[in-house]
């Protein structure tokens, strides 16, 4: 693809419909850029479309976008594979080349975009693969423009901020040691430089708004380059960076304050950062910060008494608060809060009007509930107020706990006396109070079971007998919504610490809240049911099952269909969740509501399907639909080809409009629907007419289809052999375990999707191409070999001894190479074999092993007989040690608790989210062994028959004597001998 103006004017023109609101102008445009991202030279003819002044703005937008996107889906895609790489190596050189400078002179909506994509790159290349990048960088700071010295520390703040979270290692602390030796001085003279420019221009208000600009992304690098450890040359400017930070917390600009209330101007966004540079120091580097902490206690303390209730100032407050929360639990700085006075103005001055509901607030839970619930409910309130008020409540009351409980339960009863005199005018003091009960008498928590310690002092049930539940049975379930919400919220979030008998109680005023106008009191009255319908006893039993919930389940159920049909609510992830949760605690209980409900999951599946925007509610959606399949084919196998006539032409509808999001869904939904009818009949028609698409190659380019397809397939595989073998599909299947084995990332979706084949599939016509699969599997391991991939090999080779046999897996591998099988044994099996950590697959390798200790010829009594003693060795290592616990292999077992995986947020369908209701079933095609031990003792004694005793005690023999004693051992336990 050459760059030139024609190819420029026909980017431009997808480009331009990829902005169409119309699906069918915007998605065929968004398919042929991508079939075209991987011609050479495409990044560079976006990067020139980009830089083309005469371009419209809304095009070179929509190019950077996607520049920015291509590099995320490609810069690293062959990291994790064998594949070759997307990106043509010039390609890379060219844009290594151009897109700095082009990112420094673009307009501000180009820059975000362009700097992104330098992070991107930089996070796989930098510094090993781009050293120069750091230099360019620095060379700006010279520069004197501004404009160009923001536009770069833009991009070193989205280079360095991963510092922020990264796990320990060597390599991370090298490539920080590399930023610091470049970055670090310079940095320090330009924070120097910059605010002797703030008051040179003092008088110039757009000069001062760019500097302050930069003040605040010098802060921001500030805080990533210091945020794994103290380093030695901060430490050694400390008075330079902390006499500057002084200087940012007292400044007020009057020039620069804006008459925005709600939108942070510079000086906001300046101080807050600079509150939280200073509460990393007060959290990890407490000696060296000592001699400034007063100062800053007292600069931070003057800055909070004197701000406003304004939304601007929310997250400089939040991050103050937090600054004093961290000071309050160092137990050396406990003698500033020990007077009873100071803790008196702090709970007066700063927690009470911090913990107030304020009119922005009430504004968000009118018109914003999503963002008002996801902020109060969801943990995602870092920023608020309220949320730091808390935290700074919850800390002062544990450090200073009969003090606090004097003070605040002067103003708790302030407050609740003020409501009593008229609720209607007065409900903000009950709604105070609430949140001020919460933050004090919480002392730790879990997400899955809210609040579980707490403060002896804070009688946590008769609060809610004598305050929350007459708020929950007042009749008019619209009456005061904010206090209806915090009421609710309440039982929510201290449900562990209730009873039960509290919580029951509480049940029927929860349902009664669903049809509730508010779409944060019906949402909360929602989660709040499912969070308690989660709950189990000691013995891990639910706490509200089927016989708790029967008797309301009519309302319930009812209550959250309707509740769906509430104005705002048709998408609402916290509804659908309940109603998931409602029919996972009914199950059979749940049938007499199916003729309705499921009529209603399927309209609401096909109008979701048309713009999927709700991911959570679609992920819950679609785990409500594989629960009542479950559920209803259970009671009646034959109701399936109902489910099936309702959602197939919706999951074919899904298909043929590639609609991305929700196909990985849709494949498991087949996966449960074959998986239900296995046993009843031949595959219906309908899914063989699905299965050639199965095969299509862009299917398997989506990292998200994966998992899900290769699992569908090997239902196929299971249940229609026959069928596959006919259409003559099989070298398709085996295209696609050829590209699953090359890739680092899917490696293990080969095996699996291989040892489905050689289960289940015309083993003649296997056999045929079994030597070409072997050649692959070699090739991957002498290539590319990862402790996965050993883990594999293993499982697969043994795998096919337990199938196959001993001699057959040997004669096919000497085909390849004479003496390979022996380099087999002694550099995989021998070496790797007990690292194998999953129960089914150690099954799987002690009975292939076994067997090819005492089946094997070529093993026992041939050409490998060398190996005999150490691979028992190693068999009886990986029955004896502990498995070492490999990371590559979390969570691909699909073992997951069931309350933990659906609690779990899944991602937007980039990657594979599993749906827990159509979890996989594991099967153990050696359920007949019970005792791998004694299985490898019963198979020693039969190899003793079949040699002599004496040739077996011959291979013993080599053993070391701890080693025997194991084999003796197992033999006694077995009642077998073997020599």
């Amino acid at each position: 693809m050459e760059v030139t103006d024609a190819n420029l004017q026909l980017l431009a023109g997808y480009l331009q419909q990829t902005l169409s609101a119309d699906p069918n102008v915007r998605r065929p445009a968004e398919k042929l850029l991508e079939s075209t991202e991987l011609q050479q030279n495409y990044p560079v003819l976006l990067l020139n479309l980009i830089d083309k002044a005469t371009m419209d703005m809304t095009i070179r937008v929509a190019g950077a976008i996607a520049f920015k996107n291509y590099i995320k889906r490609n810069w690293a895609a062959h990291e994790d594979s064998d594949e070759p790489d997307r990106i043509h190596a010039t390609d890379r050189n060219t844009i290594k080349t151009l897109i700095v400078t082009l990112m420094l002179h673009s307009p501000t909506a180009l820059q975000k975009q362009l700097s992104d994509a330098v992070s991107i790159i930089g996070k796989h290349d930098f510094p090993k693969k781009w050293p120069q990048l750091i230099d360019e960088m620095v060379e700006k700071f010279a520069s004197g423009d501004f404009n160009v010295i923001n536009g770069i520390l833009q991009t070193a703040h989205s280079l360095f901020k991963r510092y922020r979270y990264e796990f320990k290692s060597q390599a991370l602390w090298e490539e920080i040691k590399f930023v610091l030796d470049r970055m670090a001085k310079p940095l320090t003279e330009l924070l120097q430089a910059t605010m002797q420019l703030t008051t040179l221009h003092e008088s110039n208000a757009e000069a001062l708004k760019v500097i302050y600009s930069s003040l605040v992304l010098v802060n921001k690098v500030f805080f990533s380059l210091n945020s794994q450890d103290l380093p030695e040359f901060f430490e050694d400017n400390m008075s330079t960076w902390m006499g500057a930070f002084l200087q940012q917390l007292a400044v007020d600009v009057a020039i620069l304050r804006t008459d925005d209330d709600e939108d942070a101007g510079v000086l906001e966004h300046l101080r807050s950062q600079v509150c939280e540079n200073i509460c990393l120091y007060a959290r990890k580097y407490d000696e060296e910060f000592k001699p400034y902490m007063e100062q800053f206690v007292t600069a931070v303390w003057e800055l909070l008494v004197k701000t406003s209730l304004h939304t601007k100032y929310d997250a400089l407050v939040s991050n103050a608060l937090q600054f004093l929360s961290v000071v309050a639990e160092r137990k050396h700085y406990h003698g500033i809060f020990e007077n009873p006075e100071i803790l008196a103005r702090i709970c007066e001055k700063v927690v009470i009007p911090n913990l107030d509901i304020r009119p922005s607030d009430e504004e968000l839970f009118e018109d914003s509930p999503d963002e008002y619930i996801r902020r109060d409910i969801e943990g995602s309130d870092i920023d608020t107020r309220r949320r730091a008020a808390c935290d700074l409540v919850k800390t002062l009351s544990i450090n200073f706990e009969q003090k606090i409980f004097g003070i605040f339960g002067q103003y708790l009863q302030i407050l609740l006396d003020k409501y009593k005199e008229n609720p209607v005018a007065n409900w903000r003091s009950k709604d105070t109070a609430i949140y001020l009960v919460t933050s004090w008498a919480s002392r730790g928590g879990t997400q899955k079971h809210g609040i579980t310690q707490t403060s002896e002092l804070v009688p946590l049930p008769q609060f809610c007998a004598e305050h929350i539940v007459p708020e929950l049975e007042r009749p008019n379930v619209n009456e005061l919504p904010v206090l209806k919400a915090a009421s609710i919220k309440y039982v929510m979030v201290f449900r562990s610490l209730l009873g039960p008998q509290t919580l029951a109680g509480c049940l029927p005023h929860l349902i009664r809240h669903l049809p509730a106008e508010s779409i944060v009191v019906h949402s909360y009255a929602a989660c709040s049911l499912e969070k308690i319908l989660t709950m189990r006893d000691a013995n891990n039993t639910l706490l509200f099952g089927p016989q708790v919930i029967g008797p309301h389940s009519n309302q319930l159920v009812s209550g959250l269909f309707a509740t769906l049909s509430l104005t705002g609510s048709a998408e609402n992830e916290y509804v659908m969740k309940a109603i998931m949760r409602s029919f996972h605690v009914l199950q059979a209980g749940a049938l007499p509501y199916m003729a309705v409900a499921l009529p209603r999951l399927t309209e609401i599946l096909t109008f979701v399907a048309k713009n999927p925007s709700r991911p959570l509610f679609n992920h819950y959606l679609f785990e409500t639909l594989a629960l009542s399949i479950k559920i209803v084919c259970q009671a009646d196998a034959t109701a399936v080809s109902s489910f099936e006539e309702a959602l197939f032409p919706v999951f074919q509808g899904i298909l043929q409009q590639d609609i991305t999001e929700f196909m990985p869904y849709v494949f498991q939904m087949l996966s449960v629907l074959m998986e239900v009818r296995e046993g009843t009949g031949p595959i219906p028609e309908p899914y063989w007419a699905l299965f050639p698409c199965l095969l299509a190659p862009p299917l398997w380019d989506r990292r998200g289809n994966v998992t899900p397809l290769i699992r569908l397939l090997s239902i196929f595989i299971k249940q229609g052999s026959a069928q596959i073998q006919a259409l003559g599909k099989l070298n398709g299947i085996l295209g696609i375990f050829q590209k699953m084995i090359a890739s680092r990332a899917n490696d293990h979706e080969g095996f699996y999707l291989l040892q489905n084949l050689l289960y289940y599939y015309n083993a003649d016509e296997l056999q045929t191409n079994m030597r070409q699969i072997f050649g692959l599997l070699f090739q991957r391991l002498s290539l590319s070999k990862t402790a996965k991939y050993l883990n594999g090999i293993i499982v697969f080779f043994s795998f096919y001894v337990v199938k196959v046999g001993g001699t057959p897996l040997v004669q096919l591998i000497e085909q390849i190479q004479p003496g390979m099988f022996g380099m087999l044994l002694e550099r995989v099996f021998i070496t790797d074999m007990a690292k194998v950590s999953k129960e089914l697959e150690r099954k799987i390798v002690a009975v292939g092993v076994s067997k090819l200790l005492s089946e094997c010829p070529e093993v026992y009594s041939g050409q490998y007989k060398t190996f005999w003693p150490r691979l028992l060795h190693s068999l009886i290592d990986l029955f004896e040690r502990p498995p070492e616990k490999l990371p590559y292999l979390d969570g691909l077992d699909g073992n997951a608790d069931t309350d933990v995986v659906v609690d779990a947020e899944p991602g937007y369908q980039a990657a594979f989210s599993q749906l827990t209701f159509a979890q996989p079933k594991q099967v153990d095609h050696l359920a007949d062994v019970t005792d791998l031990r004694l299985y490898l003792a019963r198979a020693l004694s039969n190899l003793s028959q079949t040699v002599s005793p004496a040739e077996v005690t011959n291979l013993i023999t080599p053993l070391e004597m701890d080693y025997k004693e194991m084999v003796m051992k197992y033999c006694d336990q077995a009642g077998v001998r073997i020599a």
